[in-house]
């Protein structure tokens, strides 16, 4: 039988805003049916990248941030390493697209309503939106998300992950320091 261990770290930092609860359920059941082990980090209310990699203590560069796109009006789930920044301009590059822009919070709650806003797990095919992810995070053997919720991030193996999820990998993130160029 394969184990779950759910682990919880907590720090100082109480919240007075009550967060309601998303479901991770199923999120859980389609890992379990798959036959793929993980592990749950609960951990205090955080909400960016950086604040899930210092509840958990897990490095910002193995925590994936899950940003909802649009390329010429599809929607798009990009996957990218928490400290990094997601480049329009690669995705528009690379899909010879005229428009992309970032997805708005209400598409947010539209696509994702089983999920606290901007928590969506990084299995865009469990929403019918494909997902791209970044070689920079593709190249990582474990991969750190969101559980639909705001205390719950979930670890696997990478692989696992890219064979449930079928990405489409690229560059299409950069260092959050790298200079853009003005033409």
């Amino acid at each position: 039988t394969l184990a779950y261990p759910v682990q919880h770290i907590s720090s100082n930092l109480r919240f007075k805003k009550e967060v309601p609860m998303a479901k991770t359920s199923d999120l859980q059941r389609y890992l379990n049916n798959n036959g793929v082990p993980y592990r749950i980090i609960e951990h205090d209310p955080a909400f960016s990248a950086h604040g899930v990699s210092v509840a958990t203590h897990v490095p910002e560069k193995e925590i994936a941030k899950t940003i909802i796109i649009q390329i010429d009006g599809k929607f798009w789930m990009a996957v990218l390493r928490g400290d990094y920044k997601i480049n329009l301009h690669l995705i528009k590059q690379a899909f010879g697209a005229r428009q992309v822009h970032l997805a708005h919070e209400e598409d947010l709650n539209t696509l994702f309503p089983d999920c606290q806003l901007g928590t969506m797990p990084p299995f865009g095919n469990l929403y019918g939106v494909p997902v791209l992810i970044d070689q920079a995070l593709a190249d990582d053997e474990d991969i750190f998300f969101n559980a639909c919720c705001y205390t719950k991030v979930i670890k696997m193996k990478f692989e696992d992950f890219r064979k449930l999820s079928n990405p489409l990998v690229g560059h299409y993130a950069e260092p959050p320091f790298i200079r853009e160029e003005t033409w």
